[in-house]
């Protein structure tokens, strides 16, 4: 069983990821090509997925360089899932670039002597090596996670407003309670049961922050080293991925590749800054596609201090979901039909 133990000011720094969580995604999806279990929630995934490694000539890489490092065990390293990529793919790759030597020599160390690794994993202190493994995990990323990347991010943003509702209407305890099966809050610890150690962890006031994660299975996990951020990967409810992975074109056909992205960054409300990091464009990109959105009556704009706010209208959130909107009035009134539309797992 795991434990998280909270202080009173712990409790008032629970967060959500804003986004997936790139580098967790991987390990998870590695993870889902090592076992039968859960496989029917990612049929199609599993199958294309074969198909990409194949054509891209990935799939001896994965089975000897990435599976070997992603076991489905009770341990992987810490380093391949670092905090930074909670700010996208390569924050994330970055980071694992930057993590000092010593660490990576004992982390690739407790592998070996836990789950078994070949002996090389000792050489990824090395830059080049680490090199090499980054660019894998780019590829990897690129064949068969980005194809997904709007529906699995939808998803997520889901999930954040379930856990809004759930804390309004609630409170914290409704929240923790509520993220899977296994995981229970006896006030003041969050138990994680089961779990294939016994440890505890005392947040002493660091909060924690809660990772959603879409090819996560059944069981939440932390990282295994309790002096790194205090974090809990844990799965969605199944929801397959659609037969095609391109369940968000007609959005994109209709309003532009970032346009279409600012819209789905309000859906829990993003100031400009944030919808720019989600569309990958820059603020001023982002100011003129939020100023678009507004003027056809898909957003709303706050301003609080320096900062303004975007919120989804309800025509907006209606054209994100493909529902039938009901007619609305006024400035409005031109566009009111939308187009159909570290760990065991």
């Amino acid at each position: 069983m795991l434990r998280f133990h909270f202080t009173a000011e712990d409790l008032t720094r629970i967060r959500v990821a804003k986004a997936p969580d790139p580098l967790w995604e991987i390990a998870f999806s590695l993870h889902r090509l090592q076992t039968r279990d859960g496989r029917w929630a990612y049929a199609h995934w599993h199958r294309t997925t074969r198909i990409r490694l194949r054509e891209s000539g990935l799939a001896a890489a994965v089975q000897g360089f990435l599976l070997p490092l992603f076991p489905r065990a009770r341990y992987f390293p810490d380093f391949l899932t670092p905090a930074e990529g909670a700010e996208g793919l390569d924050a994330g790759l970055d980071a694992m670039l930057a993590t000092p030597r010593k660490q990576v020599i004992a982390e690739a160390a407790t592998l070996a002597g836990s789950v078994g690794a070949p002996s090389w994993v000792s050489r990824l202190a090395d830059n080049d090596m680490r090199d090499q493994l980054v660019r894998a995990l780019r590829a990897y990323h690129r064949a068969v996670i980005a194809p997904y990347e709007e529906h699995i991010g939808e998803r997520v943003q889901a999930e954040r407003i379930r856990h809004a509702r759930s804390l309004l209407d609630h409170g914290t305890a409704e929240l923790i309670s509520s993220l899977a099966p296994t995981i229970r809050w006896r006030h003041p610890v969050l138990e994680i049961a089961p779990y294939p150690e016994e440890r505890d962890v005392h947040l002493n006031g660091r909060g924690l922050l809660l990772i959603p994660s879409y090819f996560c299975w059944q069981t939440p996990i932390s990282l295994a080293d309790p002096g790194l951020p205090t974090v809990i990967a844990y799965p969605l409810q199944p929801d397959p991925v659609p037969t095609s992975a391109g369940r968000g074109q007609p959005l994109t056909v209709l309003l532009g590749r970032s346009r279409a992205g600012i819209l789905r960054a309000t859906i829990t409300g993003a100031t400009t800054t944030e919808a720019a990091r989600h569309a990958g464009v820059s603020p001023a990109t982002a100011t003129h596609h939020t100023t678009a959105l507004r003027n056809t009556g898909l957003i709303n704009s706050d301003r609080w201090a320096n900062t303004v706010l975007h919120t989804l209208t309800p025509l907006g959130a209606a054209l994100l979901t493909g529902a039938q909107p009901d007619r609305p009035s006024g400035a409005h009134a031109t566009l009111n039909t939308p187009p159909n539309a570290n760990h065991p797992s």
